[in-house]
């Protein structure tokens, strides 16, 4: 597979993946916020702190009111991370591969196009009730991946959107757990309160994971909801699994058929993975939620880093850099 295609598809896995993160970091945040005492004041601030865009919201922004965040997370044009700039992104790589795709899969992320677009014509971010927009974007980004799911033959064409998606996934499940530690800065005095539980299972609904942790776990305990988006080796939405799946992916491509590693992507990885699979809650943690989660974010784009320079990148003289793909947040 030339370099050039397998960059536009790795990219389309991981933009596909933001876009829905995105969606669901809103809909469990305004779902949260209905469940909110009356007298307490919505938070929206923690949004765009864990999604790694503060500075350039602030730039841009004064306060943190539900309309200006949600405009900025979903429809802004200058955040190159916000929903509409990732699907548009995620159909460009599209576009460019397009014989490479199947003619649903090409269709369906030009409905997901449109339908941003026409969220913004009609202003959704200014509703009483957007849930009912942020739920059609995941169910279609999801109708996509049962598409590809379905229909694409597992080649290397396959491992690099998972690959990229994976990947994406580890960083934004990071990102939706440090809303937690974010949303606890200004009150610490309300750990263990009933309102930290509400929390906490807002987390767990985010990633649709809040049956599975009952089944697993039973009752809400914040060491065992870290485990569970953490460290689970069953959950598909758990850093560890995406981890452990993307590994897997890479020696797909590679080839590798061992334990051990065949270029500096797979070792990255496969350190990261390592870590985390002998690592328990208790170790998390002692180094501190916040700290531990900083660090994993930084390895991950360090992973992705080798993997551009690995697969991305053709010999120096005929060096190729994919444009206007960007990495993800610091």
């Amino acid at each position: 597979m030339l370099s050039r295609v397998a960059s536009h598809i790795y990219w389309l896995g991981r933009y596909l993946e933001r876009a829905e993160n995105y969606a669901r970091f809103i809909d469990v945040n305004f779902n949260l916020m209905q469940d909110l005492p009356m007298d307490m004041k919505e938070q929206w601030a923690p949004l765009v702190a864990a999604t790694g865009d503060w500075e350039l919201y602030q730039k841009k922004n004064v306060g943190f009111e539900r309309h200006q965040v949600m405009y900025f997370l979903t429809f802004d044009p200058d955040n190159p991370n916000s929903m509409l700039c990732s699907v548009t992104k995620a159909r460009e790589n599209a576009r460019i591969i397009r014989e490479n795709l199947s003619k649903e899969t090409w269709e369906k992320v030009n409905e997901l196009y449109y339908m941003l677009k026409e969220g913004m014509e009609k202003k959704v971010w200014k509703k009483e009730d957007p849930r009912a927009f942020f739920e059609k974007v995941k169910d279609q980004i999801l109708l996509l991946y049962g598409l590809a799911d379905s229909t694409v033959a597992r080649t290397e064409g396959w491992y690099f959107r998972q690959l990229g998606q994976l990947l994406e996934r580890a960083d934004k499940t990071s990102r939706i757990l440090d809303v937690k530690y974010h949303i606890l800065l200004p009150s610490t005095y309300e750990v263990g309160s009933p309102l930290d539980f509400l929390h906490w299972m807002a987390l767990l609904k985010s990633v649709t994971g809040f049956n599975t942790y009952r089944r697993l776990y039973g009752n809400i305990d914040p060491s065992c909801v870290v485990e569970f988006m953490l460290l689970n080796k069953y959950f598909p939405r758990s850093i560890f699994f995406c981890l452990k799946e993307a590994e897997r992916c890479l020696h797909c491509i590679s080839g590798n058929s061992s334990e051990g590693f065949k270029n500096s992507a797979e070792k990255a990885i496969g350190e990261m993975r390592s870590r985390l699979e002998y690592s328990e809650v208790d170790d998390v943690i002692s180094v501190g939620l916040h700290e531990y989660l900083d660090t994993i974010q930084l390895k991950i784009n360090h992973i992705s880093d080798q993997i551009d320079i690995n697969y991305f990148r053709a010999k120096e003289e005929f060096a190729y850099e994919p444009a206007s793909q960007s990495q993800s947040q610091s």
